[in-house]
């Protein structure tokens, strides 16, 4: 019987990667889903205690990962709304105390995101127990284990960007 390690390492063997079986997707797609459950529950929580929508906290999140200051132009096309609605969105966000708008110094049109230092706090203490699910998770694997998984992630990710918004187009 060829198992699942078997059938990747002989397709590493011939240079080619190993097609996954039906099985191993659907196992995926079950784990996949069920984490994806279990953050939304938690960002539906923190909305609803901030009272905030939650495309509000998608949208501290995108600020919160970017790799360098977000803009409102940026922000909108991360997620994929209008111009008025990020807006709208950011507008609420500010009157919460979660983000700040800075205009740049050398050019006044440009406007940059901030996320708020007290309200950073106060996401990290919600989320809490999200980052100690992660960090014991992450314990009962060794660290070849953790980059293989951290690859996957990454790669479904850009996948996932390629696709956009279409679904199932």
């Amino acid at each position: 019987m060829v198992t699942a390690d078997d059938a990747e390492r002989q397709a590493a063997e011939r240079g080619t990667p190993r097609t996954p079986e039906p099985a191993d997707l659907q196992a995926f797609a079950v784990q996949l889903r069920r984490m994806n459950g279990e953050i939304n529950r938690m960002v539906h929580g923190f909305a609803s205690r901030n009272g905030l929508h939650v495309t509000d906290v998608q949208a501290l999140a995108a600020i919160l990962d970017a790799d360098e200051p977000m803009t409102p132009g940026r922000l909108r096309e991360h997620l994929g709304l209008t111009s008025g609605a990020v807006t709208a969105c950011v507008d609420r966000l500010e009157r919460a105390g979660h983000v700040t708008r800075v205009r740049e110094s050398a050019d006044r049109r440009v406007v940059h995101l901030y996320y708020a230092a007290d309200a950073k706090t106060a996401a990290r203490t919600y989320f809490r127990p999200l980052a100690q699910a992660a960090g014991s998770a992450l314990s009962r694997f060794d660290d070849s284990e953790l980059a293989v998984a951290l690859r996957f992630l990454a790669a479904l990710n850009e996948e996932l960007a390629l696709h956009g918004t279409s679904g199932g187009n």
